[in-house]
């Protein structure tokens, strides 16, 4: 049986591409949830209007844990940083979890589990919502990363992000 969980980790290029080789993801969409507008495009998006949260949906099958997809996802990126990741700012970037019912406690309790270990200095500030309207962005954005690894966003930000994943996380990677 396969799951689906919709993650934002900033931008949805990095979270793309941390989980593109990841064993047991069946596919990945970049797009956009949670916000007010219906079918919206990069541009409102970015101008922070809509509220949306850029996201990728991740299908996944049962050789994966949901353990493992969020340890990944909190090992990723900040996610005790409100409304940005590095230099990205904005509410689209902000730190969110998009589960149904089922997932929902075991995402709470995940999350508690990493304060009460103290992983980070700072409060995690992780949204957990129940799935509403996801809606898949632009072509350009699928696989961006891959399409132009040597863009110096790509260079600057989604590499370190990809050598920290092959550091912890060795036993998870496909490559």
């Amino acid at each position: 049986m396969n799951s689906i969980i919709y993650l934002g980790g900033g931008c949805f290029w990095c979270t793309e591409s941390v989980y593109k080789n990841i064993n047991g993801v069946i596919s990945i969409t970049p797009g956009y949830m949670g916000g007010n507008n219906p079918n919206p495009t990069y541009e409102e998006v970015c101008e922070g209007y809509t509220n949306h949260v850029e996201v990728i949906k991740v299908k996944y099958d049962h050789s994966l844990s949901l353990d493992q997809v969020l340890s990944i996802f909190f090992s990723t990126h900040d996610p005790t940083s409100i409304n940005r990741q590095g230099a990205d700012v904005g509410t689209q970037y902000r730190s969110a979890v998009f589960c149904n019912q089922d997932e929902r406690k075991a995402v709470i309790d995940f999350i508690k589990n990493l304060e009460t270990k103290n992983i980070f200095e700072d409060k995690i500030v992780t949204e957990v919502n129940d799935i509403v309207p996801f809606y898949e962005a632009e072509n350009y954005h699928h696989d961006f990363f891959k399409k132009n690894p040597q863009n110096p966003y790509c260079q600057a930000v989604i590499n370190p992000k990809l050598k920290k994943l092959r550091s912890n996380f060795s036993d998870l990677i496909s490559e």
